[in-house]
């Protein structure tokens, strides 16, 4: 019995100096990867790339079940081109931080072509356009994460 008690006591003391994670409460997001570097440029949603990537997030408010809080920009104009809804994450346990990963799919896009030609046509005199995603989140005390880039993403324009 006392060999039981022992035991238990170890144990408990054992979990009761293992700490939460300590997060800042601003998001911090990282890439993971891409599911490919090359897609088809189109209208039509006819090809796609997940772009995957971790956050952190010190105080745990993030996701929403009504709010846009995930924001892709196209780096070749420096537009938004993609938003996306984290959903809303309940706390668990007595820490706030919460961690994990988040896979998002992006659909074809239209190459832009350096001498005016109309955007989503195809080309011959450039085959091939290439651009970055920008990502950033945002929690609900509207808090915006770092960014992150992806690898260049290559366009095939000749379709």
């Amino acid at each position: 019995m006392n060999k039981t008690i022992i035991i238990l006591g170890c144990i408990l003391g054992i979990f009761a100096c293992i700490k939460p994670p300590s997060y800042p409460i601003e998001p911090v997001i990282e890439l993971v990867g891409l599911s490919k570097n090359i897609i088809q440029q189109s209208t039509l949603n006819e090809d796609s790339i997940t772009i995957n990537f971790t956050f952190t997030d010190g105080d745990g408010d993030l996701g929403d079940t009504d709010s846009i809080n995930i924001f892709v920009t196209d780096t070749r104009q420096d537009f938004i081109a993609n938003k996306f809804r984290i959903p809303f994450i309940p706390p668990e346990g007595a820490a706030n931080g919460i961690s994990g990963e988040v896979a998002i799919v992006t659909y074809s896009t239209c190459c832009i072509f350096p001498d005016g030609q109309v955007p989503c046509t195809p080309s011959t005199s450039y085959p091939v356009d290439t651009l970055t995603y920008k990502i950033q989140i945002k929690d609900r005390a509207g808090n915006l994460s770092n960014f992150i880039e992806t690898p260049p993403i290559y366009v095939l324009c000749n379709q």
